[in-house]
């Protein structure tokens, strides 16, 4: 993948980077897999970054996303302003506005590619 990782040179903001990280670390602590921050800001101004990580069946896909709306919640006091797929828990996205998060069954990561659509955007580190 041609991802370049940036750290401190990211555009968002250091809010928008928190939140990112805390669902990233959510995310790993409910066993998601490859797990990735793409910062689309230049393409997106109004998201900023993209968290997208994969769960190997429909229950994890949700067990991940609970995990992520209760830590940010917890840690940054906010909500998603809107949340698509639970129902279907094949692909799980939640839109804090500045971050969306997308949580894929692995299948259908796969098939959609969303990080062939952003290759040329850098990937943020999120582990410390």
């Amino acid at each position: 993948m041609a991802n370049n990782r940036v750290d401190s040179d990211s555009s968002v903001d250091s809010d928008t980077l928190a939140v990112a990280r805390s669902a990233a670390r959510a995310a790993d602590d409910k066993q998601g897999s490859d797990i990735r921050i793409i910062d689309v800001a230049e393409v997106m101004p109004i998201v900023g970054l993209f968290v997208v990580t994969s769960a190997g069946n429909p229950r994890l896909v949700r067990t991940i996303a609970g995990e992520v709306e209760d830590r940010i919640r917890l840690d940054h006091r906010r909500s998603p302003v809107r949340t698509e797929g639970i129902s279907e828990s094949q692909w799980i996205l939640l839109d804090y506005g500045d971050v969306v998060v997308h949580i894929f069954a692995e299948e259908t990561r796969r098939f959609y590619e969303i990080e062939r659509l952003y290759r040329d955007r850098p990937l943020v580190e999120w582990r410390s």
